[in-house]
Formats: C-alpha cells, sequence, structure tokens
C-alpha cells in the first residue's frame, strides 16, 4: 500500500523513545512511589489531608498547563520555536524531579511547589511532543505510531520500577528521585537530536507571542463552531478526568484504602505496565482498521466497569486481579483518543489544534483530582471518591458515541 509520505524510523523510534523516558515520572513519581512518599511522609494523611494537597498540587500544575497550553502552540507555529519549547519543558521537569530529592517531612509546601513544576514540565512538552505525530508518520499509521509511543512508554515505566524497586527497599528515596531525573534525561535525548527540526518562521518570539495570542482564539473559535471536533473534545474532557484521576490516586488508594506497602505497589504497577502494554500494542493495528470510535468505545466501557467495581474491592488479592484487567484499557484509551483527534487536524497547523487537545485533557485534570481530595476529607474515605470517577468514564463514553468521524484510516483487502 502506498502512503502519503515514508516512514522515518529515526523519526519513529526517536518519538517513541521520549515517551519511553517520560514514563519514568509518569510511573515513579506521579503514580506509584512519590505520591504515597508525599501523602504519608511528607504530608501525613490524617483525615485526607494528604489527599486534599496531593489533588491541590496535580490541579494548580495542570490549570497552568491547560491556560497555557494552546497559546505555546500558536508561538511553536508562528515563531518554528517548537522543538524548543519541547526541550525548556523538559529540561524543567527533569530539575525539579532532582530537587525532590531536598524534601524532608512536614516540608508539604516545597513538596507542593515542587511536584507543581515538574508536573508543568512533563505535562507542558507532551503539547509539543504529541504535534510531531501528524508530522512524522501518515494518516493511515498514525493510529499504530500513537500506540507503539503508549506501548515503548509502558516498557519504560516497567524499567524504571524495577531500577526503583531496591532503592525503595533500602529507603533510598531521596535516590529514587534522582534516579528517576536521569533516567528522563539520558532517554529524551534522541527525541532532542533526531525529531524534525523548527522550520524558522518569520516572527520575533514576542510577535510569535501575540500573533499566537491572536492565533489560538481564532482556533479556539474554529474548533468550537465545528460540531463533530467539538464534541470530541468535550467527550475526552470528561473521560480523561477520570483517566487522570485514576493516574494520580490509585496507588494511593491501594495503599491508604487496602493496605499496601511500597513494594506491593511496585508490583502491582508492574502487572498494570505489562497489561497496558499487552493492550496498546494488541489494540495499534485495530485502532486503523476497526477505527479509533470503536476502539475507545470499548476501553470506555472497560473502565467504567473497573472503576465501579473498585468501590467494592475489600481485598488485596481482588484488587490486584482488577488491576490487571484495567491496565488493558489504559493505553488504548489514550493511544486511540489521540489517532482519533488527528482525522480532526488540519496540515500545519498541528501545534495549534494540539494545544487545544491539551487545554481538554488538562482542564479534565484539574476537577478530577480536586474531586478525589475534598470527597475524601468530607467522608473519611476513599471508596466514594474511586466510585465518582465512574461517572466521568460513563459521561463521557455517552458523548463520545454521538460523534461522527473515528472511522477506520485504512480498508482491509
Amino acid at each position: 500500500m502506498k502512503t502519503s509520505m515514508e516512514l522515518n524510523k529515526r523519526h519513529i523510534i526517536s518519538w517513541t523513545l521520549f515517551d519511553f523516558a517520560n514514563s519514568s515520572y509518569s510511573a515513579v513519581i506521579a503514580s506509584v512511589v512519590f505520591p504515597v512518599y508525599y501523602v504519608n511522609v511528607i504530608v501525613g494523611n490524617n483525615n485526607g489531608l494528604g489527599d486534599l494537597w496531593w489533588g491541590r498540587a496535580i490541579s494548580a500544575s495542570m490549570a497552568i498547563v491547560a491556560l497555557s497550553s494552546p497559546f505555546l502552540g500558536g508561538i511553536a507555529d508562528y515563531s518554528g520555536l517548537r522543538k524548543r519549547l519541547f526541550f525548556i519543558y523538559t529540561l524543567l521537569s527533569v530539575s525539579a524531579i532532582a530537587s525532590l530529592s531536598t524534601l524532608e517531612k512536614g516540608k508539604f509546601f516545597e513538596g507542593f511547589l515542587i511536584i507543581a513544576l515538574a508536573n508543568i514540565g512533563m505535562e507542558g512538552g507532551l503539547v509539543f511532543y504529541n504535534s510531531f505525530l501528524p508530522r512524522i508518520a501518515p494518516q493511515e499509521y498514525q493510529g499504530r505510531v500513537s500506540s507503539w509511543g503508549f506501548g515503548v512508554g509502558y516498557a519504560g515505566s516497567i524499567l524504571s520500577l524495577l531500577i526503583a524497586m531496591p532503592l525503595v527497599k533500602a529507603g533510598q528515596f531521596e535516590a529514587t528521585w534522582l534516579m528517576v531525573a536521569m533516567f528522563f534525561a539520558f532517554f529524551s535525548m534522541p527525541a532532542f537530536i533526531f525529531l524534525p527540526s523548527d522550520v524558522r518562521g518569520n516572527s520575533s518570539a514576542i510577535q510569535a507571542g501575540i500573533d499566537g495570542f491572536r492565533y489560538t482564539i481564532g482556533t479556539l473559535k474554529e474548533i468550537w463552531q465545528r460540531k463533530e471536533p467539538r464534541r470530541f473534545l468535550i467527550s475526552y474532557l470528561i473521560y480523561e478526568d477520570g483517566v487522570n484521576t485514576v493516574i494520580v490516586f490509585s496507588g494511593i488508594f491501594a495503599a491508604t484504602t487496602l493496605g499496601f506497602k511500597a513494594q506491593e505497589l511496585i508490583f502491582l504497577y508492574l502487572i498494570v505496565q505489562v497489561s497496558a502494554l499487552i493492550g496498546a500494542f494488541v489494540m495499534a493495528r485495530p485502532t486503523d482498521t476497526w477505527g479509533p470510535k470503536n476502539v475507545v468505545t470499548l476501553a470506555l466501557f472497560m473502565w467504567t466497569l473497573v472503576a465501579t467495581l473498585a468501590f467494592f474491592i475489600q481485598t488485596k488479592a481482588q484488587f490486584w486481579v482488577l488491576a490487571s484487567f484495567a491496565g488493558l484499557g489504559l493505553g488504548t484509551v489514550q493511544a486511540g483518543s489521540r489517532a482519533f483527534y488527528t482525522q480532526f487536524v488540519p496540515e500545519g497547523r498541528e501545534a495549534e489544534y494540539f494545544g487545544a487537545y491539551s487545554l481538554a485533557g488538562k482542564s479534565s485534570a484539574i476537577i478530577g483530582p480536586l474531586v478525589f481530595g475534598y470527597v475524601s476529607t468530607t467522608f473519611g474515605s476513599q471508596r466514594p471518591a474511586i466510585l465518582s470517577v465512574a461517572a466521568f468514564f460513563f459521561a463521557g463514553l455517552i458523548i463520545l458515541r454521538t460523534v461522527k468521524g473515528g472511522g477506520p484510516n485504512i480498508k482491509l483487502d
């Protein structure tokens, strides 16, 4: 089959390696080890206080990313600063992760600030990372390349957790944070070396910022006037809220409500990552041949069921089984959503449109963690909080089914 552009293996490998790199942050810092350490050691989780501060840190950082990402996307398109801003945001995240090693018990506000900066760097950089996808892969391969990125990312999560395990067992938490910073920095390098270079724009950075602001407002209005992209982004905003909340609170829920120890959490997350990796690669080709809409629908149905069942979980063994099942849909919903959205993106305006995509995704992460934290403190239990997440998945699923599009990128002979 002929493609509209040739696949550049160096571009694809370096792009997926960035997912491999940043997954060390997602696994160790955002999901498994650091959240429990911050909540229970740095803050203390009496009456859900640690949940509340962790939710505030994630929500505040996501709010900054959400507000800035579409404007930065415009700057990247009109000044030719896409790759440089990608590097700057990644450097901010890596530096902040390394700074976590300075935290001591009781320094909850310092921890709040540092993790917020790390998250801003990580999530803000993804705006530029995602915008490279249409530049390096033809449409008929974008579903697969997107899934490859997530699949390789899960491999990065697994490796970083295996490296972290002996450090955590020895109580060397400061060394754990430094390891993640080095892992992230080292495996990010190919992306900054081999991805397509910036195309020099005609505007200075300041003028591009002004133009970017103006054009971004126009882009948002344009997307809002297009019914299908609008419906998709509303759906994505809602169900991604559930995804983000599960990612940042699942480890805390397992530790606080079910009594998982640090090493058990790492083993649990490793199993989830293996099942997520399997799910991402198994559904890679169906994303193109069956269509991303059907793939995402299946994943959201799975996640609605998982979040509902989690409310009733009483034992560690039950949670092990449920988490393994949940992992199958984790990479599928994220890769499928990204592939679905690329069908709405006009050529040459990738950064702008992915800025809006990030705005929807990151805005959702403002609400979910706050809801979880406040429900946990109000009821004195995390069970009602985890049950509330199911509503996000179900509502997003209902709206997604009304979106026209998301059909196969290729047809089977």
